[in-house]
């Protein structure tokens, strides 16, 4: 088969039969190596990247400058297609497709993969980190078994970033945990669905997009997500009450299928990283400055936006601690490791 026929099966992969969606690790390969193409040796090469949320939100906007600023880094000679609000793919599918090869690279929120590993679960502990700062220093002594773990997956990390911290919604004021019991409690990822259970209220799986419905027909009275979240989904027209807890920092992790990165030649991968780098640290910096306008909005949109009774921190520092515990036991020796240099 000649480089110019691969080159055309990496072009149409998304409608090609599985022997062409392979043919885009493989070319970008063949171009990152230098293999002589004829004609196509100048091309560009076009990424996919499908990423889980709208063009309005802040992760999706910091991808969109990642790919322009890839473009120019690159002179053009590799061009992200970003594919928003899981418009190509589905979230759930966004890793499995980049592994193999589907898809060039990808954003997902990485605690949804919990359950595959305790590692993907960390940023989700509850009460574990609860600022900025402190997030951020979780991901720096946690980032290098993050990175193997993803290389053992057909995966390269390039950056990640955090959501605001998360905050409780509730129909109606609580005064304590109790307050949840038998409240139906949406969960989007194991670590939600444990604090549902700890709490005595109803896990129920639901995605951000399914939220304004679940909550307006009662399948949901309460979540924990971020103040992002209830913006996105204007929670205020469902939801009335935001404790301002800052359970976690979640965080979004952008890979790229580790094939397509070892074929790219080393001034490429260079010029990558750096877009990356300037992705990782400018998501920080805007995510903590939004923080404080997103509670606002809320707040002038008709949301009580409140802190916390002290009966009510108690009720979640200890779920935070059972939490904190389990995960430790469930990671091994990892795990310990983690929490110990993060508590130095």
């Amino acid at each position: 088969m000649t480089a110019h026929m691969l080159h055309s099966r990496f072009i149409g992969r998304m409608t090609a039969t599985v022997t062409g969606r392979m043919a885009g690790p493989v070319v970008a390969g063949l171009l990152g190596l230098g293999v002589a193409a004829g004609p196509l040796t100048a091309s560009a090469e076009t990424w996919d990247m499908p990423t889980p949320y709208p063009d309005t939100n802040l992760h999706t906007i910091v991808v969109k400058q990642f790919a322009d600023d890839v473009k120019a880094a690159t002179a053009g000679k590799i061009q992200i297609t970003v594919h928003s609000n899981g418009s190509l793919i589905r979230h759930p599918e966004i890793k499995r497709a980049v592994q193999s090869g589907q898809a060039q690279l990808g954003e997902v929120l990485i605690s949804s993969w919990a359950n595959e590993d305790p590692l993907y679960g960390l940023d989700s502990v509850p009460f574990l980190a609860t600022d900025f700062k402190s997030a951020h220093k979780l991901y720096e002594v946690s980032k290098p078994y993050l990175e193997k773990k993803l290389e053992r997956q057909r995966l390269k990390l390039l950056y990640s970033i955090p959501w605001p911290p998360q905050g409780l919604y509730v129909k109606d004021e609580i005064q304590s945990v109790e307050g949840l019991k038998s409240q139906k409690f949406r969960a989007y990822n194991p670590a939600t669905t444990r604090i549902a259970e700890l709490s005595g209220a109803i896990p129920v799986k639901i995605e951000a997009a399914e939220v304004a419905q679940a909550f307006g027909t009662g399948i949901v009275t309460a979540m924990i997500t971020s103040a992002a979240t209830g913006v996105d989904t204007k929670a205020w027209d469902f939801v009335k009450v935001y404790y301002d807890v800052q359970a976690w920092l979640p965080r979004n992790m952008v890979f790229v299928n580790s094939e397509v990165w070892k074929g790219l030649d080393a001034g490429t991968q260079k010029a990558i990283q750096d877009a990356a780098a300037k992705a990782e640290a400018t998501g920080w910096a805007e995510w903590e400055k939004k923080t404080a306008d997103l509670n606002k909005t809320m707040s002038d949109n008709g949301m009580k936006v409140l802190p916390p009774s002290d009966k009510l921190k108690e009720g979640l520092s200890a779920i935070g601690k059972t939490m904190t515990a389990e995960w430790t036991k469930a990671a091994g020796a990892d795990g310990e490791a983690i929490i110990s240099a993060f508590n130095k």
